[in-house]
Order: structure tokens, then sequence, then C-alpha cells
């Protein structure tokens, strides 16, 4: 993969060991977003998010790596590795990517990994002007696209028949 999605708020995360999912949150810091055209809904995950509280629930179901019958998981990431290393961000760490994965205390290795990076696209009215006439009359025929995209004259406030 030639390019790779900076890891948001929200991102789902999985360990190796564990039963189930859980997302991300970052805390670290509250002033670089991502994945919207303001800038401003998703925070941008870092390597600075360690320690206990990383995740939403805060567990990945069952770990076996702490005993038999296996104990709920008390993930306690201590270090992310495959981060963007080029970058800085103001609480000085990296960001991540969506092939990074960190460290957890208990299993000693980089078992927990990024499954969907977080972000989410939303159309715009460039994507609308690039979008195929064909495809766009299968997918919504009570549309014309062609005449969505005329350009119509502006009302200038005159009623008919008014100078």
């Amino acid at each position: 993969m030639s390019e790779k999605h900076l890891v948001v708020q929200d991102a789902l995360c999985k360990c190796q060991f564990g039963s189930a999912p859980d997302k991300l949150k970052v805390l670290s810091h509250k002033k670089e977003y991502a994945n919207d055209k303001d800038g401003s809904k998703k925070l941008i995950a870092t390597t600075k998010e360690i320690g206990a509280a990383t995740f939403e629930k805060n567990t990945f179901g069952n770990c076996p790596k702490m005993g038999n019958p296996p104990p709920p998981c008390k993930p306690n990431v201590t270090e992310w590795e495959g981060f963007y290393k080029d970058v800085v961000m103001s609480n000085k760490g990296n960001p991540l990517l969506e092939d990074s994965k960190a460290v957890c205390a208990v299993a000693g290795s980089p078992c927990i990994e990024i499954i969907k990076h977080g972000q989410m696209t939303s159309a715009g009215a460039q994507n609308f002007k690039n979008a195929n006439p064909a495809v766009q009359k299968q997918l919504n025929p009570m549309v014309s696209s062609s005449t969505m995209l005329e350009k119509k004259p502006k009302n200038d406030g005159l009623e008919v028949g008014q100078e």
C-alpha cells in the first residue's frame, strides 16, 4: 500500500490474543484534527496514546496471556510501532498510521493492531461533478445529473413585470 491513512479518534483496534475489538481514545491532546473539511471532528491519534485507559471499554475480551481460564483483558499500551516519523504533533508524539501496532505490557509484544483507521469519507460538490453520469443514472434514475450541474440565472429580486 503506497498511501496510508492517519489513525483518528474511535479507530477500531484488536489484540491478537483477545476475543473482541475496542475503540481507540485520543486523550493526549485536543489540537490536531482530521477527516472533515473544517478539520474539527476527529482527533489524530499519536504515539502518546499509551497507558491503561487508551481504549473506550479498555478490554479486548479475555486474555489467555494472563492464565487459564483467561481472565478479562486489561490492556496497557507501553509504546507504538510503525508510526509516521517525519511529523511531530503538539503533544510531542508522532501520528499513528493504519498499520501501526501497540505493544501491550501483558503480552510484551506488538499485539494490538488497528483494523479500521476511524476516518470516514464524505462526498462534496466536486465529487458529484467528477462522477460518471452513466453510473449516476443507474444509482439515482429520478435525478438528471446534467441538469443539476447547469448554472441557473440568479434572481435579482425583481418580480415578473417589474422594472
